[in-house]
């Protein structure tokens, strides 16, 4: 080895390659008191071990099944540095997860989350967790763990990514996906709040060729990025009652593929899906991207919720207790199709 060929060169670090460890220790220390705000006596661990611990509530549960999932808020994160807003892609990142696990039956336990970015920002960092922190207390799901990497060089300096992963429970003669979905079914749908965590790539594309995220569109009724930062809607709290009617055969969580791409998830193969494409009207928010980009109609249907964020297969005799329901909740619902 010539050793003289490096006497002019700098020394090196950890810190001076970009990887700052006290600043991450500092980071993960300003949010275990946000942590700690979601924990019940089932979390067995504080943040910072190598694993979280979780304490199943046994006695609770005749046969329970364990349900996880995993996902991130893909391209949205794009708005998010835009804007310089970050306190609500976390509640995105926990409420699609839970919608997720929902289709199962499965209520939430626990969350994990991964932060990956160039430079760790504590205090984009903190903000992004806060996110995370609220709706798993809405949720009543405990954040019990994660991971924070600082990787120089592999993503854009001030940019950042997130993934999370949730586990639930459901009691295995409980679980949705195992019930019979029958010809005749019908489709009832929940308003989405917009965009929700799908198809960015295509909307900012369509929305930001034309404008910036500081523009107020009249038909928005807000700027685009406030339009396209719109929280990702939990259904946990409109679908937990009624989990165990026997006339809820089915559901589904709208996001890529749309609603015939996620319903197709559930439904038996000799049956298919009749659509009334006509049975509700685009919030402004899809109708502005399809203008804006010169959309497809096919291809909207194919992308994007267009206003339906969940949707709820149910027995054909059965809509006159759902529509009770909604009416006691105050809750809007969509009748748009039918199993065949």
């Amino acid at each position: 080895m010539n050793s003289s060929s490096k006497t002019d060169s700098p020394r090196l670090s950890y810190k001076t390659v970009g990887v700052d460890i006290d600043a991450g220790e500092a980071a993960v220390d300003r949010i275990k008191k946000l942590t700690a705000t979601t924990h019940g006596p089932q979390v067995l661990t504080n943040l910072g071990g190598f694993g979280g611990l979780y304490e199943f509530p046994r006695d609770d549960y005749r046969q329970p099944v364990l349900v996880s999932s995993t996902d991130g808020v893909g391209t949205k994160l794009k708005i998010a540095f835009l804007t310089g807003r970050h306190d609500t892609i976390g509640q995105d990142l926990v409420n699609h997860c839970v919608n997720d696990i929902l289709t199962t039956g499965a209520l939430p336990l626990y969350f994990l989350d991964y932060f990956a970015t160039s430079s760790l920002d504590g205090d984009v960092f903190e903000k992004v967790v806060e996110g995370i922190t609220k709706a798993c207390i809405e949720n009543g799901c405990a954040l019990i763990g994660g991971e924070t990497a600082e990787m120089p060089d592999f993503y854009q300096p001030g940019e950042y990514d997130i993934s999370g992963t949730i586990v639930g429970v459901v009691e295995k003669d409980e679980i949705l996906t195992e019930r019979a979905i029958k010809r005749g079914d019908l489709l009832v749908g929940l308003p989405s709040t917009g965009l929700h965590t799908n198809g960015y790539s295509l909307a900012r594309k369509a929305l930001l060729r034309e404008w910036t995220v500081d523009t107020e569109l009249p038909e928005l009724d807000c700027t685009v990025g406030e339009a396209m930062l719109t929280i990702h809607r939990s259904y946990l709290p409109v679908m937990r009652p009624i989990l165990t009617q026997p006339w809820l055969h089915g559901a589904a969580h709208i996001t890529g593929g749309g609603i015939e791409g996620n319903l197709s998830r559930p439904l038996p193969e000799d049956c298919h899906l009749a659509v009334d494409w006509s049975a509700w009207e685009w919030p402004p928010v899809f109708q502005v991207v399809q203008q804006a980009g010169g959309v497809d109609t096919e291809d909207m249907r194919r992308t994007f919720n267009l206003g339906i964020g969940w949707v709820l297969i149910i027995a054909s005799n059965s809509s006159s207790s759902l529509e009770h329901y909604f009416q006691k909740i105050g809750e809007p619902y969509i009748l748009f199709g039918e199993v065949r």
